[in-house]
């Protein structure tokens, strides 16, 4: 795993565990998509939504955009790198009605190796 792509493809195996939980009816950022983010940003998002934002620079906006949809009564469950030392940490998932923290390392993909940042599940 490199720094070189923001796109941090979801372990099947909590995706399924997620799913399973809360029925998701949307993801404003499959993995592979060829839509550009800010695009995406601008449209209509469903009730339950499951979002794994690309890690990037930009992922405050989709922060932001989770924590608004939220405000609408649409549910929004997100997998983040825990980065408690950012501003989008403190203005956003300080919101959030439930953070999980992931014990360990999540292996992202068909990744052989661990992250080099630890993960959570953020809830609006």
């Amino acid at each position: 795993m490199t720094s070189l792509s923001p796109h941090w493809a979801t372990p099947k195996w909590l995706y399924d565990e997620l799913n399973k939980e809360f029925k998701f009816d949307y993801d404003p950022c499959p993995l592979g998509s060829k839509e550009d983010p800010q695009n995406i940003l601008s449209w209509d998002w469903g009730k339950c939504n499951y979002i794994n934002p690309p890690y990037g620079r930009e992922i405050g906006k989709w922060i932001w955009r989770a924590y608004y949809e939220s405000t609408k009564g649409n549910l929004c469950v997100m997998l983040l790198p825990s980065r408690t030392d950012t501003r989008w940490w403190h203005d956003y998932v300080m919101k959030a009605d439930e953070i999980r923290f992931i014990k360990g390392r999540l292996k992202f993909g068909d990744a052989k190796n661990s992250a080099p940042f630890p993960s959570c599940i953020v809830i609006f």
